[in-house]
């Protein structure tokens, strides 16, 4: 399989997109409301395609798994543990899988674009508008799922003050 195929295409667009998501996560002050789970889950759902999509990516060794491959099941392995790890309330555990899954990611993206030969440097010499054009989308997409966690974060904090008013005309005390 060599060149961009549709899986190769939607692999490296996550790849990118979970790399914006993670660093604005491990950047952001605020942890643990909803903006945070609603991020964190979109960004867990893509590192799962990306970890798991890898293995039908074979360019490397011509047909065979690699050293990447072991990566995609760490990966696969640590990003599980980080969600049953925050869902079970050990919160240095969530913290040391989601970071370590991210700094994998970071990895992986320098190994990607730093053997020339591979798709994104081909992609990026070749057609810079096109590359550039990615990009941008790519970061619109990433800048779209912080703006929806955001929103979806504020209508939760609504409902929670509507629900603590007190009733028109109700007085306490």
């Amino acid at each position: 399989m060599n060149g961009w195929t549709l899986l190769v295409a939607t692999h490296a667009a996550a790849a990118i997109t979970c790399l914006m998501l993670g660093g604005y996560q491990l950047a952001r002050g605020v942890k643990g409301d909803v903006s945070h789970r609603v991020t964190g889950w979109v960004w867990v759902l893509g590192m799962l395609f990306v970890a798991s999509s890898s293995f039908a990516i074979r360019d490397l060794r011509d047909g065979r798994l690699s050293l990447l491959h072991v990566l995609s099941a760490v990966t696969l392995v640590t990003v599980t543990l980080g969600v049953v790890s925050a869902r079970r309330g050990n919160i240095a555990a969530h913290k040391a899988n989601m970071r370590g899954s991210w700094f994998g990611l970071a990895g992986a993206f320098v190994g990607a674009v730093a053997v020339p030969r591979r798709e994104i440097p081909t992609f990026v010499v070749a057609e810079p508008l096109g590359a550039l054009a990615a990009l941008a989308a790519l970061v619109g997409l990433t800048v779209g799922v912080v703006a929806l966690a955001h929103a979806v974060d504020r209508a939760a904090a609504r409902r929670v003050r509507r629900t603590l008013e007190p009733a028109e005309g109700v007085t306490y005390g």
